[in-house]
């Protein structure tokens, strides 16, 4: 596909059962390498909290962090659809300060769409962002900015009495008008009930292949965040070390003098 993906785009791929690919980005040459390999979405998450800014969650990220980097992100693209998170506290304090933070990160910073953590609770809010004009994919099972409250960052919905609550949750946030869900560490099994009963597509990580669409971390596909890997995680390059060995030759050519070379050079 090389026609600007749109929501409509993303429905349509869901009902002819196409699916949807998604990746992290977080700056403008990252974000112009996946839009240029064909990805569909791109999700400016708060996880640049640890990727980008060293934190150890993502809860101390900002309107200001988010706004920054969704800015470099949607200067670089021309055919990806891009969402920007709405970090921890933007949108829980009121739904007058979720719309007003919501509608930064768009008129600001360009976004398409937001995405923000929650189910049945958060549903006036998402509603409300949603009847302000702007699009909202929601996230249901482990939501990171919350994951203290959920007994650290484990999977969720193994219990019926879980699986029903995210079900309900599904319901409420399609009702309310997301345009998509981002389902992470959810068994296979309630994944794919949650997208078989959706209207709307849903997006996997860490939820099995039944999902609609798959997102993953830029970082964690590339080798190039090592703190921890999920278990959900393919690493399909190791970029940390081809990147560290490359690092370590310009250091050793400099020092014994074999860089700059003549080539390198002007006369």
């Amino acid at each position: 596909m090389t026609k600007k993906v749109t929501i409509n785009i993303l429905r349509q791929m869901k009902a002819g059962k196409e699916k949807i690919t998604m990746l992290t980005a977080y700056d403008y040459p990252t974000a112009l390498l996946v839009d240029r390999a064909g990805i569909d979405m791109i999700l400016v998450g708060d996880s640049l909290g640890m990727t980008v800014l060293g934190l150890e969650d993502t809860v101390p990220v900002t309107m200001e962090d988010m706004i920054h980097h969704t800015r470099a992100v949607t200067r670089a693209v021309s055919r990806c659809f891009v969402v920007a998170d709405m970090p921890f506290m933007s949108y829980n304090i009121s739904r007058e300060e979720a719309i007003r933070n919501a509608g930064r990160l768009v008129k600001e910073a360009g976004a398409h769409a937001v995405k923000l953590e929650g189910g049945v609770e958060m549903a006036p809010v998402v509603k409300a962002i949603v009847d302000a004009g702007i699009p909202v994919l929601g996230h249901l099972g482990l939501t990171p900015q919350t994951a203290t409250k959920l007994g650290g960052f484990k999977v969720q919905g193994r219990s019926d009495t879980a699986a029903d609550k995210m079900l309900s949750d599904a319901r409420a946030l399609q009702e309310a008008g997301v345009f998509g869900i981002v389902l992470e560490c959810v068994p296979v099994t309630l994944a794919d009930m949650v997208t078989s009963s959706a209207q709307v597509p849903t997006i996997g990580i860490g939820a099995g292949p039944g999902c609609d669409g798959q997102v993953l971390v830029y970082h964690d596909l590339l080798g190039l965040f090592d703190r921890f890997q999920p278990r959900f995680v393919k690493r399909y390059r190791d970029l940390s070390q081809e990147i560290t060995e490359a690092l370590t030759e310009y250091k050793e050519e400099v020092q014994t003098g074999s860089f700059p070379a003549e080539e390198h050079t002007f006369k």
